[in-house]
């Protein structure tokens, strides 16, 4: 098969090579799945560049998240998935194969059905972005009825968040972007309102239009600590999937954590309990049932093109999910 690999970390161009590799053989309760479309996460960017990552094997084929049709089963998996079309996520996490191929074994807990209706590229965007943003949703429970903030709204994150979050009943819903399209999609994905989280009354603002918030989705745990920690609502949560401008922030305990008895959650996929997983990939997929939705491609690529794909989400500009197209 036609693969792209890298055998140590460091920039795209100088590091990921395109060939050809072995045709990878399920094993039990896996699938192999012929892939078309790969995801490229920021995360999938940061393993290849090394940053707080060294090498997990001796040769990686990136990028975790895809989408294709199920051809091949491993031992004792389920017969009537073969032929499946199906998203999937986590392929390259603890595992050297990943996505940037034209085919990946997967255990079958990390595959799920894709919709008839929604495109493969489409499939491709929902594993990390979609998965995390049900996690930290979800994860102190359901947000029927409650005031959501989610950071960040233009994000591929929390763009999902702020429409899984209109799913599922939350009572209000407010996100946080700089203006532009990212305050254009956060509108577009159902906010209520849109806060550009630079501005000195951004706080005043959420306050008056809020009157607090029960659970904050969370971009910049530390960049943005001035912002939550007042807007937070007594017995809320704030929880965090990235802390981008530091990783060891100043937190008011005594102030925020214990006198609102708020609760602060880190979220990171892949280690999340497998339940919880499980329940994320049930929960999109009847959501993408569900009706239209916004999903953004934000760049698509050829297999051999890679680097490019990878540089284009390390630019930081990118309007969605960046995806590669292995069958071409």
């Amino acid at each position: 098969m036609r693969a792209v690999w890298y055998e140590h970390t460091g920039p795209a161009r100088s590091v990921l090579q395109f060939g050809e590799r072995p045709l990878p053989e399920p094993g039990r309760g896996e699938v192999r799945v012929k892939l078309l479309a790969s995801g490229v996460n920021p995360a999938d960017t940061y393993r290849r560049a090394g940053t707080n990552w060294a090498n997990e094997f001796p040769l990686i084929i990136p990028n975790s998240d895809g989408a294709g049709i199920v051809e091949k089963l491993g031992a004792g998996v389920d017969p009537g998935l073969l032929g499946q079309r199906v998203w999937l996520y986590n392929a390259q996490r603890g595992r050297p194969f990943g996505t940037a191929a034209e085919f990946t074994c997967v255990p079958t807990d990390y595959i799920h059905s894709l919709p008839d209706q929604i495109g493969f590229e489409v499939g491709a965007c929902l594993g990390i972005p979609c998965m995390t943003a049900h996690r930290c949703l979800f994860a102190d429970g359901p947000v029927q009825g409650l005031r959501v903030l989610v950071s960040g709204g233009g994000g591929a994150v929390g763009n999902y968040a702020v429409q899984l979050a209109r799913w599922a009943g939350a009572a209000w819903i407010g996100a946080t972007a700089s203006g532009g399209w990212k305050t254009e999609d956060s509108l577009a994905a159902s906010a209520d309102a849109v806060f550009d989280y630079r501005a000195a009354d951004c706080i005043p603002r959420i306050m008056a239009a809020s009157g607090g918030i029960d659970r904050i989705i969370e971009v910049d745990v530390a960049g943005n600590a001035a912002i939550w920690s007042e807007v937070i609502a007594l017995n809320g949560s704030v929880i965090g999937y990235a802390s981008r401008s530091g990783p060891t922030p100043a937190i008011p305990v005594s102030a925020v954590l214990m006198r609102k008895n708020v609760n602060l959650r880190g979220v990171v996929l892949n280690s999340a309990p497998a339940g919880a997983r499980r329940q994320a990939m049930e929960d999109i997929t009847t959501w993408l049932r569900g009706g239209d939705r916004l999903h953004r491609v934000a760049a698509s690529f050829p297999l051999a093109e890679t680097a490019a794909a990878h540089e284009a989400v390390e630019a930081g500009t990118k309007r969605g999910t960046v995806v590669t197209l292995p069958q071409q």
